[in-house]
């Protein structure tokens, strides 16, 4: 079992929260639109601090700590690609301007981690007190690959969005977005701009994402440290990610379909490990090193197969998958 101390928490701890409010406060100052080079340089940036905290980790913790904070925060990374392609729908939909956009990612990725931290400490708490919490994570992961590869040419509708259209509904919304502000007073009467809506379309967003990819951290490692590190890494390089590959993103035409594997692998490996604990010793499980072998082996394919597609298909682009947190009046209408 890994043994951190509380100083080693409040400094890791502390490191996260200094990279968000620098960053935070960036979109706040200054306002602009992020170019191609700057975006490039903040993702090696970041990546490069995963890499180093890993390193770091690795040899202070063992090699086998070492190897599922990686394999986590693989998984972690590539499910937060997918989160870009709900990112950019949500922008063009409520047509951010460029010069804003900076700060609703950054509020949305502060948004991400505090529901990943609230699940991880849940998370943690069942799996230390419940063994059957690994059967239920993997039917759930298993249960999220099948509707996400069922629905993989589809994008989510976020105008169907149930607590977006709550906000529509009960309050007032300006028509313009008023200089980067959440709310302005207008003729004595306290209204809220289009960007509160995005901030709640993508903080919804966040919370279908939180529940699909805490368990499939856990099902790498239980250790809610290296949980918590693989997604707190892995969420802070989004924002610079988004301005990096947005234009790239419409040739991963088989993300979804690569995902979905990953998902009901991990579901898989999931309920192995909770054969192998409550029903029986001989069920095996799977390595830690298989499982990051697998995920390689899947996002490369995945990458390749894309490219090769686009290049031969032209009109070929992709869809992140629909996975909503509630039926949408259409589905119950084609019913």
């Amino acid at each position: 079992m890994l043994e951190i101390s509380p100083l080693v928490w409040g400094v890791t701890i502390a490191l996260v929260v200094v990279l968000l409010a620098a960053d935070l406060l960036l979109a706040a100052l200054r306002p602009h639109k992020v170019g191609f080079k700057e975006a490039a340089a903040q993702s090696v940036f970041y990546i490069a601090v995963a890499v180093g905290f890993g390193v770091w980790f690795t040899a202070a913790y063992g090699g086998d700590f070492g190897t599922q904070y990686f394999t986590g925060y693989l998984v972690e990374k590539s499910l937060s690609v997918d989160n870009l392609f709900v990112f950019v729908i949500i922008m063009t939909t409520f047509a951010v301007p460029e010069k804003h956009q900076h700060k609703v990612l950054t509020f949305g990725i502060v948004l991400a981690l505090i529901m990943r931290a609230i699940f991880i400490a849940a998370g943690a708490a069942l799996l230390n007190a419940f063994s059957v919490v690994f059967l239920l994570f993997g039917l759930l992961l298993i249960f999220t690959a099948v509707q996400l590869f069922r629905h993989r040419d589809e994008d989510p509708d976020i105008e169907d969005n149930a607590v977006v259209k709550a906000a529509r509904r009960f309050l007032p919304v300006t028509d313009d977005y008023v200089e980067g502000k959440l709310t302005v007073r207008t003729a004595g009467r306290r209204m809220v701009t289009p960007l509160f809506l995005v901030l709640i379309a993508i903080g919804s967003i966040d919370l279908l994402f939180a529940l699909d990819s805490i368990p499939a951290v856990f099902g790498i490692t239980s250790e809610a440290f290296i949980v918590f590190t693989a997604n707190a890494f892995a969420l802070l390089g989004l924002r610079a990610l988004f301005f990096l590959v947005k234009g790239l993103l419409d040739r991963l035409v088989y993300l979804s379909t690569g995902l979905s594997i990953i998902l009901a692998f991990i579901g898989v490996k999931l309920i192995l490990h909770w054969l192998h604990v409550d029903i029986s010793p001989a069920v095996p499980e799977i390595p830690t090193l298989v499982s990051l072998a697998v995920i390689l082996v899947v996002l490369a394919v995945t990458v390749v197969a894309s490219l090769v597609k686009t290049r031969n298909d032209p009109t070929a682009h992709a869809h992140p998958g629909s996975l909503k947190l509630t039926g949408s009046t259409k589905d119950h209408a084609d019913r």
